[in-house]
C-alpha cells in the first residue's frame, strides 16, 4: 500500500497519535517487530540474560538467546494514508517483569498479541491479560522461519479467545509488509468498535 510508509507531506493537519501495544510471551519477537516496522531508532531496554536468571527465566525452545527486554521497546511509524502516528510500545516478556505491564497500559488503545505456536501455553497471560481490561487486540502468529502449520482458526481455538472475532493473524515479524498489514488490520478493529460504541448521553 504505497504512502503508508513515507510523513505526510506539510499540511495544516498533523496525524493523529495513537498509542499501540505489543504483547506476548517470552522470545515470541516483540522487539524484532518494533524494530522492523519503527521509522526512527527505536529505544530497546535490552539487557544479557545472566545467571540470575537460571530457573527463573523459562528458555526452552528458545536456548539461543542471550538478549532480553527488561523495561520496554519504543518505537515510532507514520501511517500518512490512515492520518495517524503510531507509537509502539512493546512489553517485557518474562514472568518477572509483568508488573510492569498495566504501566505500560495506560493510553493504550489496541495491542498486537504476539504468539508462537511451537510454545503456546505462553501466550495466555497475554490474551487474558487484555481481555480482562477490555484492551482491543489482534493476535500476530509469528511465522518463524517462514512456517506456520497451523490455521488461524486453530490458533484462535487453541488460545480460547473470548470474542471469536478476534483477527488470527499470519505474520513474519522481520517483515516490514507483514507488520504493516498487522497494524493496519489493528487500526480496523479500533475504528469498528469506535462505530458501534454507542455515544455517552449528555444532559
Amino acid at each position: 500500500m504505497p504512502g503508508y510508509d513515507t510523513p505526510a507531506p506539510s499540511s495544516s493537519r498533523e496525524p493523529a497519535p495513537v498509542k499501540i501495544l505489543i504483547a506476548g510471551g517470552f522470545g515470541v519477537g516483540k522487539t524484532t517487530l518494533v524494530e522492523t516496522i519503527s521509522e526512527i531508532e527505536p529505544l530497546r531496554t535490552e539487557e544479557r540474560l545472566t545467571a540470575a536468571g537460571i530457573g527463573v527465566d523459562d528458555l526452552d525452545g528458545i536456548e539461543s538467546k542471550t538478549l532480553t527486554t527488561v523495561a520496554m521497546d519504543f518505537g515510532r511509524i507514520t501511517l500518512t494514508d490512515a492520518g495517524v502516528v503510531l507509537y509502539l510500545f512493546g512489553t517485557p516478556g518474562q514472568e518477572r517483569f509483568w508488573f510492569m505491564w498495566d504501566d505500560l497500559l495506560g493510553g493504550a488503545l489496541g495491542a498486537i498479541v504476539l504468539v508462537d505456536t511451537r510454545r503456546l501455553d505462553r501466550s495466555f497471560p497475554a490474551v487474558d491479560f487484555f481481555e480482562s481490561r477490555g484492551l482491543p487486540f489482534v493476535v500476530g502468529a509469528n511465522c518463524f522461519h517462514g512456517e506456520q502449520p497451523y490455521t488461524a482458526e486453530e490458533i484462535g481455538a487453541a488460545l480460547h479467545l473470548r470474542d471469536p472475532n478476534t483477527p488470527v493473524l499470519m505474520l513474519d515479524a522481520r517483515s516490514r509488509t507483514d507488520v504493516r498489514a498487522s497494524l493496519l488490520r489493528l487500526l480496523d478493529v479500533l475504528i469498528d468498535k469506535a462505530r458501534r460504541t454507542p455515544a455517552p448521553v449528555t444532559g
